[in-house]
């Protein structure tokens, strides 16, 4: 039985991208439903104990908050992604599962910041997840960079690498978080909304590229 499941393992891949895009939105789904449930408050409280325990339910719905965004974010990386693949080998397939299994036990790291968010531990724990997040679907971009095959007809080299350089970037804000969480677990919190520019950043230069590639055939002319 044992010598049968290598070649179980050598079969090529079966299941289409969009099988699988609707199997992640499934994950991202109920990633983020999860999210909710552990923002809540004591039964049984009288009126003048209701408004403290909101007070003490802020870290919860605060880490509610931000790990939302971030899923939100990384499930909109995932159609952008997939609106390019017109194939899945086992690479891609391989760095997918592992994507959503981070996605899937984000509700973790969220809880830990939530409760623990003023210490090292919590923080870095936090922002290597999303840094691994980031990370695979950087592989996944290298993956389609240098196997073009894999792409659909209409996908262009510059999609592929913008996608990729995102993907370093969004990985480096949290990754490089992880020294200053040391120092500072609040300051690696701010550190973190260095990503919202650098985001803006990488939407303002294929804008920019455009324009510079239409104004160069006019002064040729």
């Amino acid at each position: 039985m044992s010598h049968r499941l290598p070649g179980l393992f050598r079969h090529d891949v079966v299941v289409g991208p969009e099988r699988l895009a609707f199997f992640g939105d499934a994950v991202f789904a109920i990633a983020i439903t999860l999210l909710a449930l552990d923002i809540s408050v004591p039964e049984g409280l009288s009126h003048a104990e209701v408004a403290h325990a909101i007070r003490e339910a802020v870290p919860a719905i605060g880490a509610y908050l931000l790990s939302f965004a971030v899923i939100g974010v990384l499930w909109l990386a995932q159609h952008s992604l997939f609106r390019l693949l017109a194939t899945v080998d086992r690479w891609l397939l391989h760095c997918w599962f592992a994507l959503l299994a981070v996605v899937a036990a984000l509700p973790f790291p969220t809880k830990l910041i939530s409760e623990y968010g003023d210490t090292a531990a919590a923080t870095v724990f936090y922002a290597a997840s999303i840094a691994l997040a980031v990370a695979l679907y950087g592989a996944m971009y290298v993956r389609l960079l240098t196997k073009p095959a894999l792409t659909v007809a209409g996908a262009e080299r510059p999609q592929l690498t913008e996608g990729f350089r995102r993907s370093v970037v969004m990985a480096l804000v949290f990754a490089t978080s992880v020294p200053v969480a040391f120092f500072s677990p609040t300051l690696a919190k701010y550190w973190w909304l260095l990503a919202v520019p650098a985001n803006q950043l990488f939407r303002m230069l294929p804008a920019g590229a455009e324009r510079r590639a239409e104004e160069e055939p006019a002064e040729s002319g």
